[in-house]
């Protein structure tokens, strides 16, 4: 481990006034680097998002340090300590990003979504089967998936909403959000084969 990784771990790990100085050293950096992560995504935010970043980097920074401080004995040395913990900030403003972003938007479905997703550019006899296929991605949707599931699928990968955006809908996790989604795509992909086995059968 580098000196100065050592003196940022030793500072945190104490108390008193040293820890103190430290813990504000370390809120300084990370809001910084919130605010270089923010700067570089600001021209594809929107303007709602834009007037609140300054809010919202540092609302990054202080879950970054208590994230960071509560994870110290995780921190192994194997890359700089200041490294290391800038990844909780980048975490952490990315996710408020999206979340913002999203927040005045609604989540929904309709059948438009599956007209969509077929290509107007396409051949009579490759739309015809793109069409086919599409036909057979909803059977097995309706059929193979809860709602939960069909819901969330939809939701983040036709309509590509951010999955932390989801699970703060949902009052849920992101790794509950995962394992629906992952549960969701492994039923499909049974279905999908299982039916073209079925084909292939006659």
């Amino acid at each position: 481990m580098d000196k100065e990784s050592e003196d940022w771990l030793n500072g945190l790990s104490g108390d008193g006034p040293m820890r103190d100085e430290m813990v504000a050293r370390l809120h300084s950096l990370l809001l910084r680097v919130a605010r270089a992560e923010a700067g570089r995504r600001r021209e594809k935010l929107p303007p709602r998002t834009v007037a609140e970043l300054d809010d919202l980097c540092m609302e990054a920074a202080n879950d970054a340090v208590a994230a960071v401080t509560r994870k110290l004995p995780s921190f192994q040395g194997l890359s700089r300590f200041t490294t290391w913990a800038s990844k909780f900030v980048v975490l952490e403003i990315s996710s408020r990003l999206r979340r913002h972003a999203w927040r005045d938007r609604r989540i929904e479905w309709s059948e438009a979504t599956w007209e969509q997703l077929a290509s107007r550019d396409e051949t009579a006899d490759r739309a015809l089967e793109q069409q086919e296929q599409l036909d057979l991605l909803r059977e097995a949707m309706a059929q193979n998936l809860t709602d939960r599931q069909r819901m969330i699928l939809k939701a983040v990968v036709m309509d590509e909403v951010p999955i932390d955006v989801v699970a703060e809908r949902l009052a849920s996790s992101r790794g509950a959000v995962y394992k629906l989604l992952h549960d969701a795509r492994l039923k499909l992909r049974q279905a999908v084969t299982q039916h073209g086995l079925a084909e292939d059968r006659g």
